[in-house]
């Protein structure tokens, strides 16, 4: 049986705003191939052990361009943000171009909202919520209890790569295709807990505030490897509590890699354009 083609569809990319400003305005809510290339790709590897070093493969590349969507249902509402940017693996640092759906914000449209992404630290501008137009919002990732997987509406590449560094358990699932690529599928579980503990210096207190803040540490996923090892596709599903209404929260994290090489420039915001008042308690954009 021939193997299936994963297709992006859709606008380019995005991402999910999963913080408390944004979450009340939000929510208010494989293929597989044939023994023959399972037999071809048994070379490749103890599929645990591989995807242990995922990461690895992408800080040999250097950077990459990225389209996210990061998916959240609960109480029979389901919402999906999009995103799109570039990142550099090595400096751990990219921008990301978010886009909220036009109701998620009251009925309008809401700008764009960039984001930096930087080690400890989370950039946001357009951000709403009474923050001037012209002020960023920084945020210290390691005091999110989700670790930024989630709350800036995008997971960070790098820390989601980092997420398989905790596989427990992987399956090849055979040879397809992604955005015209040829890849290998593999599917496992991985635990946030032993990913902190693997992961660089750069993202061990994210992921450790992630293992205790979700409702669980297991992490079902999805990923797809070209023939260099690199991610070209990679899907989370993430749970956790939600502090506003009763119940768990499923949220579905996807990130696309392509076009490896591309030039990355992320010019941080001066002190002066960082805003220092509070921001406050309600959707975001809405003043």
């Amino acid at each position: 049986m021939a193997g299936r083609r994963e297709r992006w569809g859709g606008r380019a990319g995005g991402g999910f705003l999963a913080g408390s400003v944004v979450l009340g305005a939000c929510l208010g809510g494989a293929g597989c191939s044939g023994e023959g290339a399972a037999v071809q790709d048994a070379v490749a590897g103890d599929p645990v052990a591989v995807l242990h070093g995922a990461a690895d493969r992408l800080v040999a590349a250097g950077s990459a361009k990225a389209r996210t969507a990061m998916e959240m249902a609960s109480g029979g509402t389901r919402v999906t943000i999009r995103g799109e940017g570039v990142y550099d693996f090595r400096e751990r640092r990219g921008s990301l171009r978010v886009l909220l759906p036009a109701d998620a914000a009251g009925n309008r449209e809401h700008r764009p909202i960039t984001e930096l992404l930087t080690p400890g630290a989370l950039f946001m501008k357009n951000r709403g919520a009474g923050v001037p137009d012209d002020k960023w919002v920084r945020v210290e990732t390691a005091t999110l209890s989700d670790g930024n997987l989630v709350t800036g509406g995008a997971t960070d590449p790098f820390a989601a790569a980092e997420v398989l560094r905790g596989t427990r358990t992987a399956a090849y699932v055979g040879r397809t295709e992604v955005a015209g690529t040829a890849v290998r599928h593999y599917r496992g579980t991985a635990d946030l807990a032993r990913a902190a503990r693997d992961a660089t210096p750069d993202n061990r207190e994210t992921l450790a505030a992630a293992a205790e803040g979700f409702a669980t540490a297991e992490v079902p996923f999805e990923v797809y490897l070209d023939d260099e090892g690199r991610i070209r596709k990679l899907r989370h599903r993430f749970s956790f509590v939600n502090g506003q209404r009763e119940g768990t929260v499923a949220v579905s994290s996807t990130t696309l890699l392509y076009d490896f090489g591309a030039e990355v420039r992320v010019r941080l915001p001066a002190e002066g354009d960082i805003y220092a008042g509070r921001i406050a308690e309600g959707p975001a954009g809405k003043d």
